[in-house]
């Protein structure tokens, strides 16, 4: 909506019918403006959140690399890891379940499919992450 569009930029009056329903249509179209940005940052907030828990995880291997017993740090990592797949997942569910609620309107938001694009990509990525965390040693498959 360009706000050339809104009735308010026109300077319409409330004083008639028309105009009061016009100026009404324009603050709910904004506000579900701000609802669909405040779900978009919600969710982006969640996933800076997963890429933390999987910064943490890896810094953990790399810094305790050396406990005892060896695979003390690997666990560790591989929990943070995980947590991220959790967060990443969890975040996916609440913006989709949002949105949903507001498909009960006509309202143009964001589509969820690109949600969970990214939301399976980061989960599949810290899967894989977590494999390669236990299966490859110093880089080598041989243990």
């Amino acid at each position: 909506m360009d706000d050339e569009d809104h009735a308010y930029t026109n300077g319409e009056q409330c004083s008639d019918d028309k105009a009061g329903k016009a100026l009404a249509q324009d603050r709910t179209d904004m506000a579900e403006d701000r609802t669909i940005m405040a779900v978009e940052r919600t969710f982006a907030g969640w996933i800076r959140t997963a890429f933390a828990a999987i910064g943490i995880g890896l810094a953990f291997r790399v810094l305790f690399g050396e406990l005892e017993p060896p695979w003390l740090a690997k666990a560790i990592a591989s929990m943070f890891i995980a947590l991220a797949i959790i967060l990443a997942l969890n975040a996916e569910r609440r913006a989709s379940k949002s949105l949903e609620r507001m498909r009960t309107h006509t309202v143009d938001g964001p589509d969820t499919p690109r949600f969970k694009l990214l939301t399976w990509s980061i989960a599949t990525g810290a899967a894989v992450l977590i494999a390669g965390l236990w299966i490859l040693n110093d880089g080598n498959l041989n243990g």
